[in-house]
């Protein structure tokens, strides 16, 4: 255990610093452009120190039109690590070293959720390209402690965490529909009422002062998703680049979103045991990503720890692995298309960015579709097939 505990801990720590060096390219430049996407090294961190009027140490919700795009835990994230620095390259620095430490946290967590696969964390390339683009793994490691303590039944604690996760970034409120779905099934109705009870309130609370005081100023983060249009990495921006026009793109959305829950939903009442948390979030938000209008690049932070606790067999990891590998063109292929934009003498055209957009897609249901018949032929021939999907997982927590 203590071998185990200390190759985990080496290995997150080596991931930190091999990421901070890509990272570190663009300090060089001061996160030029179109530098700083050639080399793969953009971050929000030190973009937004200057944008948002951090380093004139603003309010981050004081304005109407140029408030931080982020919920507010994180906007306090970012405006208390203003306050300690002055420049750019420091903001970045310490928000890193900081982020690094969340990251070795999150590893430690893994390992006592799968200790048997935690190791793939901090080896994930795509997890190592993304680690400092900006605040997202704040919110994630929250969003694990929820799924840790509500396997275990310590649903106070799960709601407290996923409260905090909520209002440090909106994404983790999806995991309320397995939660709902576990606590019903186990005839658990008074405990399910407290947990979404508790879980509102804690978000009400975190955000009631900053929606009293500056209104307009806090609902900015929300009125920017609401009426986004189809953007970066989406399935429905891959559609409009490939030539197929769509319009009405919330309620496609939307649609997508209410279809891809409602199969998850069919899919859950099919299963002769009660699955755990650990087991379905992976689908869940890798459905509601596939859904959504953005499919940022940070994204794959939240979607590498829960592919981690969903495996189940050691024979599956090369669907991991191919899905890392997919996530990892795809962060290159980003960046190579925003490079045309900024002046680059070369990048990735429009077409080749759409058809990687649904690799990356492709990939993720890939790792899905993977898991489903591993668990089909697990041997148990009582019930439906889908029963066996989360089998292995009963001997967690």
């Amino acid at each position: 255990m203590a071998l185990r505990f200390k190759a985990l801990l080496a290995l997150a720590v080596l991931a930190s610093l091999i990421s901070f060096a890509k990272f570190s390219h663009c300090e060089g430049s001061n996160w030029a452009t179109p530098d700083q996407y050639i080399h793969a090294c953009y971050s929000d961190l030190p973009s937004l120190f200057g944008e948002r009027g951090l380093n004139d140490n603003k309010w981050p919700y004081a304005s109407d039109t140029n408030s931080v795009e982020y919920p507010v835990i994180t906007g306090l994230v970012m405006f208390a690590t203003a306050g300690l620095v002055d420049t750019a390259a420091s903001y970045f620095n310490l928000n890193a070293f900081l982020l690094a430490l969340i990251f070795i946290g999150l590893v430690l967590l893994i390992s006592k959720m799968k200790p048997e696969f935690s190791y793939l964390l901090p080896i994930a390339p795509a997890m190592i390209a993304s680690l400092y683009i900006n605040w997202d793994l704040w919110a994630i490691i929250t969003m694990m402690l929820a799924i840790y303590w509500f396997d275990r039944k310590a649903y106070l604690y799960s709601s407290l965490a996923l409260g905090v996760s909520i209002a440090t970034k909106f994404l983790p409120v999806f995991l309320l529909f397995p939660i709902i779905f576990i606590l019903w099934r186990n005839n658990r109705i008074k405990e399910l009422v407290k947990y979404i009870t508790t879980t509102t309130l804690i978000w009400v609370a975190i955000n009631a002062p900053f929606a009293l005081t500056t209104p307009t100023g806090w609902w900015r983060f929300y009125k920017l998703n609401i009426e986004r249009v189809a953007d970066w990495g989406s399935l429905w921006l891959a559609l409009n680049q490939l030539g197929v026009g769509l319009t009405n793109l919330n309620y496609l959305s939307l649609l997508l979103l209410l279809v891809g829950l409602t199969a998850i939903a069919i899919f859950f009442f099919g299963l002769k045991y009660t699955p755990t948390l650990a087991s379905l979030a992976f689908i869940v938000l890798a459905v509601v990503m596939i859904a959504s209008k953005v499919y940022s690049p940070q994204y794959v932070l939240w979607l590498t720890p829960l592919a981690v606790i969903a495996l189940t067999h050691v024979k599956d990891l090369y669907a991991f692995w191919l899905w890392q590998s997919v996530e990892v063109v795809y962060h290159i292929a980003i960046w190579q298309h925003l490079a045309l934009f900024t002046g680059a003498h070369f990048g990735l055209p429009q077409g080749g960015y759409a058809a990687l957009s649904l690799l990356r897609i492709g990939g993720a249901l890939f790792l899905v579709s993977v898991l489903v018949k591993r668990a089909r032929g697990a041997g148990n021939t009582q019930g439906s097939a889908f029963d066996l999907l989360f089998e292995a997982s009963k001997a967690y927590p």
